[in-house]
């Protein structure tokens, strides 16, 4: 199964784009579901009919398209949590909520797109497209998996479940129940809930497809996005640039079209000497509805220097790697030596950058996003040396520790 997940600033088409993907892979006989997180009707204006909130149906031949709805299990999974925790509810003297009188808490709609990117594969399909919300939310949405385990870790490690025959005496000394084993055992549930995700994402067939309209405020948040996407391990694979005018003489369309018009190509110059595959979808002159306009915008992608089908493609080969360690002791020191953590971060700048190291944990704060990942165990023994930015890679050098490097018995 290969994943699409469409996302850019706020206002750039992203809902259209992300239709049209679906739409085009769909009539290529890829079998195809699309899943709108927006709980507007953006995604049902740009498809031009009804989407359903919850199971996926067919809206079109080999198309699935489902909106999010995250009401019914937000009050599922809290009423189950209250018939668990019944006990202590009681003691404390606190009524019972009804499941009516519920109403989603903000971050529910979260948890339902990490629901659906887990059960996407139950649908039979062969690709599945995610419009996603502007990009700051969506990554904040695909960082949650990592973020929440390392919580569950901390709170509840699976190592203190070993102490569960010593609970029924902790609580008859302290006179309130101590955790049951089914708080163990749905910290077990969620944190497997999680890694299913995580392996989602993690997944080759797993791309990002950025959406902007060219000019100076889309390249800035192409530039952030791409910095955020690469820190949280995100594989971008194209990026679109929408609603392109099209060329034409000085003063032709009016002085107002040209500066517009210049002002994109000069981006657009910018992104197609990038390493990005770009794909460029012309202005139709008005907001695209319904499969006419989608295939028209599928028909007419490309441009000058550009990739015409990128945008439409099944997933491929994606830009950003995976971060590495590279081993230079032997080379440049074979009594100490460094050992250099590669981090990429395409267009990041020393200004956005910070880097703290906190025990066994590194946190690296790029612009508005932050990061925190546990060192590898051979870092674990190491001291940090120092820090550089190169060509869209953050280089962390680390150097052994004499207190904690194993050094060989003499003989």
């Amino acid at each position: 199964m290969r994943t699409v997940l469409v996302t850019g600033p706020g206002g750039a088409g992203r809902s259209t784009v992300a239709a049209a993907i679906a739409l085009a892979a769909a009539r290529r006989s890829t079998r195809t579901l699309l899943l709108g997180a927006d709980r507007g009707g953006s995604l049902q204006d740009a498809l031009g009919r009804a989407v359903p909130v919850g199971p996926p149906a067919e809206i079109a031949p080999g198309l699935l398209a489902a909106r999010l709805g995250s009401d019914q299990r937000f009050r599922d999974d809290l009423l189950a949590l209250q018939d668990r925790a019944g006990t202590a509810l009681d003691m404390l003297g606190a009524s019972r909520l009804d499941g009516d009188e519920l109403t989603p808490l903000p971050g529910a709609g979260e948890l339902a797109l990490l629901r659906a990117l887990r059960d996407a594969h139950t649908h039979g399909a062969e690709l599945v497209v995610v419009d996603l919300p502007a990009t700051p939310t969506a990554l904040a949405t695909l960082a949650l998996p990592e973020e929440l385990r390392r919580y569950l870790r901390r709170l509840l490690p699976p190592e203190r479940q070993a102490a569960r025959a010593l609970r029924p005496l902790l609580g008859k000394l302290a006179g309130v129940p101590m955790p049951a084993d089914w708080l163990y055992s749905t910290a077990a549930r969620w944190d497997a809930e999680l890694a299913a995700v995580e392996t989602v994402l993690a997944d080759p067939g797993t791309t990002v497809r950025l959406v902007a309209e060219p000019g100076p405020a889309g390249a800035e948040a192409v530039r952030t996005a791409r910095t955020g996407l690469a820190l949280y391990g995100l594989r971008a694979d194209a990026l679109i640039a929408n609603r392109v005018l099209p060329g034409g003489g000085p003063d032709e369309e009016g002085p107002w079209f040209s500066r517009v018009a210049a002002q994109q190509e000069k981006t657009l110059a910018e992104w197609r000497a990038g390493e990005l595959p770009l794909s460029e979808l012309r202005h139709l002159g008005h907001d695209p509805r319904g499969a006419d306009d989608l295939a028209e915008l599928a028909a007419h992608a490309g441009g000058p220097g550009a990739a015409p089908h990128a945008a439409f493609a099944v997933p491929g080969a994606a830009t950003a790697g995976p971060w590495r360690l590279t081993d230079r002791r032997a080379e440049e020191d074979p009594e100490g030596g460094t050992l250099v953590w590669h981090i990429p971060l395409p267009g990041a700048t020393r200004d956005d950058l910070d880097l703290v190291r906190r025990g066994d944990e590194l946190v690296v704060t790029a612009g508005p996003f932050r990061r925190i990942v546990a060192l590898p165990s051979v870092l674990r023994r190491c001291a940090v040396a120092g820090a550089g930015l190169r060509e869209g890679e953050l280089l962390v050098r680390f150097v052994p520790d004499p207190t904690l490097w194993p050094r060989e018995q003499p003989t």
